[in-house]
């Protein structure tokens, strides 16, 4: 059954968000080596801790858009913008 435009709109969303999401991970993995390069190794973890729950948060919304695409999440109405 094809999802509605609700829900259509609820998946692209959450896509969107998880992609955000990945990108910016990356982003902070590549902070992170220039910062070990110079010696801040403590600064260093600190991003790649933070980029890694990007990627933990970026798995569960990729999740949750297949839940919507399969009709176990579903949005009850349209939300304004």
């Amino acid at each position: 059954m094809p999802l509605n435009k609700p829900n259509q709109q609820l998946r692209r969303d959450l896509k969107e968000a998880a992609a955000l999401l990945k990108w910016s991970g990356v982003d902070l993995f590549v902070f992170a080596k220039r910062l070990l390069a110079a010696g801040d190794e403590q600064g260093a973890n600190d991003l790649m801790k933070i980029a890694l729950s990007f990627q933990e948060a970026e798995d569960k919304l990729l999740g949750y858009a297949e839940e919507v695409k399969i009709g176990h999440i579903s949005r009850a109405a349209e939300q304004r913008k």
